[in-house]
């Protein structure tokens, strides 16, 4: 018994002495305090960043030319390697000259003989003319002279356009190139026979460095493009050229860079693009005619670009997207954004979020309800340095989720 009223004293002095303690350091740390929930966040910070569209196309030659003969003929030879590479005005195929040259030379020998005409006509022609002076010969005789005179330049001329047709049609026998490039598949053999101008090409030449690649847009995102660029939210530099890069039909990034030639200045009815045309150089020949390729463009640079980590981003049950915000309150607000995707796991917010907003990266499953407290704990983070600035890539058509 004595020792129970031993132990009652002791415990009814350490709660005399924990009782003072309390009032001397004041009031206890609040249970809502004692009960934050701890949370990885980073700050929202703007940084400049260009802005790019991804855009599906296919490449196509720069120049083509189907070669057809202007002379017909049989084909004596073929001259090139299928699938090689040729110079302009090199000889393709030898048609069987014979005949053009026989013609040729008939012409020359017309040539010649009119040109012998016309200077005995010329002779006589001067002569009467000094004789008419002195009343030797009539003015009708010199009218005459002088009339075959004049009639022989108009043969000498005839004869001279008959035989530069024939040495035209001479030289059509030797079916040159027209361009350079890479030469396909030959449609005819020798021992063929051709006609001039036929609707059968005998050989198809492309030229395949530089190579065009065509790119339709939507006439809805250019218009969207437009309104950045009026509403200052992206610049651009119309001095300059804008540059294209190219992701191959394998996922690798070509490595040379193409200009943006140009762009349609009408949409397509029946499908609502609008047409664009960059050029690439093909030193290597990895482009081929035909090739499927997606084509980056530089669309501008959003001065103030407001970026967030793929982690920082969460769904609705309708799809929309959410983060997490940590008010002053060391609350958290549920937001609706409007975002783009971007590459390199970062989203461009398009509205939703603000400089210097805490958004949650971690510990979002901690949270069960709006009216928790949280303890903010900031976190590294991949972001580029805010201040240099750093190329993304946007994938159109972009990601547009308004907030119902």
């Amino acid at each position: 018994m004595q020792h129970l009223t031993k132990s009652v004293i002791v415990a009814t002095l350490a709660g005399l002495i924990l009782s003072g303690c309390g009032k001397g350091n004041g009031t206890a740390p609040a249970a809502s305090g004692m009960n934050a929930v701890e949370v990885g966040v980073i700050e929202v910070t703007p940084r400049k960043l260009v802005v790019t569209t991804e855009l599906p196309g296919r490449t196509s030659p720069y120049q083509v030319a189907e070669v057809r003969p202007q002379v017909s003929g049989i084909i004596q030879k073929r001259l090139f390697t299928e699938g090689g590479d040729v110079k302009a005005h090199e000889v393709l195929y030898q048609i069987d000259p014979s005949v053009y040259r026989a013609t040729y030379m008939s012409a020359d020998a017309a040539y010649q003989k009119a040109e012998a005409n016309l200077n005995q006509a010329k002779i006589t022609a001067d002569r009467y003319a000094e004789l008419v002076k002195t009343k030797a010969v009539s003015q009708q005789e010199f009218d005459n002279a002088d009339t075959v005179y004049k009639q022989g330049l108009a043969d000498l001329e005839s004869a001279k356009a008959a035989r530069e047709t024939a040495r035209i049609n001479l030289n059509y026998t030797s079916v040159t190139a027209p361009i350079s490039g890479r030469v396909g598949k030959s449609d005819v053999t020798p021992g063929a026979l051709v006609v001039a101008s036929q609707a059968t090409a005998l050989v198809k030449i492309q030229t395949l460095d530089p190579m065009y690649v065509d790119v339709t847009q939507s006439s809805v995102e250019w218009l969207k493009l437009k309104r950045s660029i009026e509403a200052g939210l992206l610049t651009t530099d119309d001095k300059k050229q804008a540059v294209v890069k190219l992701v191959l039909e394998d996922g690798r990034t070509y490595q040379e860079t193409g200009i943006l030639e140009f762009s349609d200045v009408s949409v397509d009815a029946a499908t609502g693009m609008i047409g664009l045309r960059a050029l690439f150089p093909n030193p290597k020949m990895d482009l081929l005619p035909g090739m499927y390729v997606r084509a980056v463009l530089e669309a501008g640079v959003n001065e103030q670009a407001i970026t967030i980590p793929q982690k920082a981003l969460q769904r609705t049950q309708k799809g929309e997207p959410l983060v997490l915000v940590v008010t002053k309150e060391n609350k958290i607000d549920r937001r609706i954004i409007q975002v783009q995707e971007l590459s390199g796991g970062e989203w461009l917010v398009t509205s939703g979020v603000e400089a210097g907003d805490l958004l949650v990266v971690e510990g979002a499953q901690k949270l069960r309800s709006p009216e928790m407290v949280v303890h903010p704990v900031p976190v590294a983070t991949s972001q580029p340095n805010p201040n240099a600035p750093t190329a993304s890539n946007v994938v159109a058509p972009a990601t547009d989720s308004t907030a119902k």
